[in-house]
């Protein structure tokens, strides 16, 4: 099968296409699935390059989000049969391992994947839409949602908002009712942020944000509830940190699920302790996350914002996109 391989750490060029890498097969409670979308995440890059402390068996192949069609079942497949659409959640919940990082991933024509971790695709969500969820709306679902528990009484300050977590805490944001206001680095992505329903938009002004949001809603008070926003969505780290905290008003809560930007940024505890400030952190997705997603797709109340689709032999190229900070929403691959 045609697949995109990963031999060695390394740049962009350390990710190849194969045009004659094995096909998987079917073991005890398998399935193989017929590769249609692929989104591609930041984690990509983590793996392309390596991680301390994770060691990757070679050769890999990398795509954390699969969406497809079964092609082929093995013994105690269960009600699994052929054709059926299916979404593989990256996580496996019982032998262990991520998909697209230490078990092949989708990247490639086929896919090989345990039953347990299949979720069957609504009729009226496309295998794009789909394979669109698990990494960037999952985690933005468990954070904005199980964690952040954020309601129509909040006003969000979302950075990072034009990526695939970003545009997915925007959508969910509004769909509670929040007032939301986004950090973007372009005038184009700001624009389109408000086209997606952001209610303000303003650049990050040399990581001097929160000023911004003190012309919005006024400095936040020591004695009061007056000024600044109620949650910030920060999964960049680095130098956003302490802007962050001071954008949130008293008994304000930051939350948090990656740091792309940095993860041992400066911080200032007093800003915590003066504001009694919440520091709440969200690690990935559960299944409940991913089939609520896909039943907002199919009533029509969400519909995740995809930059792009290319085919497998543009992959180097599309998460070149994602490195560069060049995409807006989710870069997909059809195989």
């Amino acid at each position: 099968m045609r697949a995109v391989v990963l031999r060695e750490h390394g740049g962009p060029d350390a990710l190849s296409l194969e045009k004659d890498f094995p096909d998987p097969g079917c073991g005890h409670g398998e399935v193989v699935v017929r590769v249609r979308s692929t989104s591609l995440n930041y984690h990509d890059i983590f793996t392309r390059n390596g991680m301390p402390g994770i060691r990757i068996a070679m050769p890999m192949i990398c795509g954390l989000d699969v969406a497809g069609e079964i092609a082929e079942t093995g013994p105690d497949a269960g009600p699994w049969k052929p054709g059926d659409r299916v979404l593989i959640d990256p996580r496996n919940r019982v032998e262990g391992g991520l998909v697209g990082e230490t078990i092949h991933g989708g990247l490639a024509e086929y896919c090989r994947a345990p039953t347990h971790q299949l979720v069957r695709i609504p009729d009226g969500v496309s295998f794009d839409q789909a394979a669109s969820l698990p990494v960037a709306y999952g985690t933005a679902h468990r954070m904005m949602l199980t964690i952040g528990n954020v309601t129509a009484d909040d006003r969000v300050l979302i950075l990072g908002a034009s990526g695939g977590v970003g545009t997915g805490a925007l959508l969910l944001a509004r769909m509670a009712g929040a007032e939301v206001v986004v950090c973007a680095s372009s005038s184009e992505k700001m624009q389109r942020l408000r086209e997606l329903g952001a209610d303000h938009a303003m650049s990050y002004m040399d990581n001097e944000f929160h000023k911004g949001v003190y012309q919005l809603y006024g400095k936040p008070a020591r004695r009061s509830f007056d000024g600044g926003v109620t949650m910030v969505v920060n999964f960049t780290g680095g130098e956003t940190w302490v802007p962050g905290l001071r954008s949130l008003r008293r008994g304000g809560r930051m939350l948090t699920c990656g740091a792309t930007a940095g993860f041992d940024p400066k911080t200032d505890i007093r800003f915590i302790w003066t504001f009694e400030l919440q520091i709440l952190g969200s690690n990935s997705w559960e299944r409940d996350d991913l089939a609520a997603l896909m039943n907002y797709i199919r009533d029509g109340r969400m519909a995740p914002v995809i930059d792009r689709a290319l085919p497998l032999e543009q992959a180097q190229e599309g998460i070149r996109l994602i490195e560069d900070r060049e995409v807006f929403g989710k870069v997909v691959i059809n195989p």
